[in-house]
């Protein structure tokens, strides 16, 4: 993959811990990402030389709203490991505490058809006083996340040189579990992609990113997450919080709970329909698709009946915690 350009004071060392990670055999893209992350946050509070202390390990370490607790153990522990090898080397940086898995019982929001009608309603009708870009972009990019269960990291990831409009296929190169995937567009997301392209692509070179902040530059996904609660009050959706969403990510989940049901609905079996969905999601093993057959089967009675024995059949067990979405 091609490596980012770090900023920060840490960027020389970033790039260094990258060569002996992957001399010893590591994938360069199982952390780089991380790494990439942390190093625009060092540069967001200053750090202009390899300096690391408790201030700064405790605002890193705080887990974000709308995070994940997989997501939260991977950036903190990652990144102890990279301030582990300065240590190492006579740098004096703060180690910070690790963090460990905690198991929830947290259900994901799936969307309502009635939701989902109002949403996008909001997302079409939104406005932006701080650049026209937002009124063109959001339709086509909220709408991505949800008519093909993309994460909001492989989303905004999309650069120009990854979107094939004759055929209608996106190449996401910002995947997580390292599995770089192609999504197909359906006949009308095609249109809709196409339409979004006749009006800004010209504007960008091929490694461009589609779905630019102001500055050009790759955007925020705080920004969205701000963007999202917005149309959920203008839609009339009420937001919970504290993590409970609803979430920009259960658009992911409602596209994966409703592909699977269509699948079902059209008599494909259970053993070819969950290694296919499996697939398209970006999933390393079944194991981490079982909640959305469970999710379903619990939506929708009927499925149950159709489907309940075989999945006893094939999940012996509960996803682990590190093997979800």
């Amino acid at each position: 993959m091609n490596r980012p350009e770090f900023i920060s004071g840490f960027a020389d060392e970033i790039n260094c811990y990258i060569d002996h990670k992957t001399a010893s055999g590591y994938k360069e893209s199982s952390f780089t990402c991380i790494l990439r992350q942390f190093d625009r946050f060092c540069a967001g509070r200053g750090i202009k030389c390899v300096a690391f202390s408790q201030e700064d390990a405790d605002a890193w370490s705080e887990k974000k709203e709308t995070e994940a607790t997989t997501s939260h153990y991977a950036r903190v522990n990652k990144v102890k490991c990279f301030l582990k090898y300065l240590n190492l080397k006579g740098y004096d940086v703060y180690l910070m505490h690790d963090v460990f898995f905690k198991v929830t019982d947290f259900q994901p929001h799936i969307y309502t058809d009635d939701e989902v009608s109002r949403y996008f309603y909001s997302v079409d009708t939104y406005t932006s006083g701080r650049s026209r870009m937002d009124e063109i972009q959001f339709p086509v990019l909220f709408r991505l996340l949800y008519c093909c269960g993309t994460r909001i990291n492989e989303t905004l990831g999309i650069k120009k040189k990854d979107v094939d409009l004759d055929d209608g296929i996106i190449k996401l190169m910002e995947a997580k579990n390292d599995c770089e995937r192609y999504i197909v567009l359906s006949p009308e997301m095609k249109r809709l992609v196409n339409q979004f392209a006749d009006k800004c692509f010209y504007l960008f070179a091929d490694d461009d990113y589609i779905f630019p902040s102001v500055a050009g530059k790759r955007r925020d996904e705080s920004r969205l997450y701000e963007i999202h609660r917005m149309i959920l009050r203008k839609a009339g959706i009420p937001y919970i919080g504290g993590g409970c969403g609803p979430r920009v990510h259960d658009w992911r989940h409602t596209f994966a709970v409703r592909s699977f049901k269509q699948m079902i609905d059209q008599g494909m079996d259970m053993y070819v329909a969950l290694p296919v969905l499996s697939t398209y999601l970006g999933h390393k093993t079944i194991y981490a698709t079982e909640r959305y057959v469970r999710l379903t089967m619990e939506l929708y009675p009927y499925i149950e009946e159709k489907c309940s024995a075989k999945f006893q059949s094939v999940f012996g067990k509960v996803a682990e915690l590190y093997e979800t979405d």
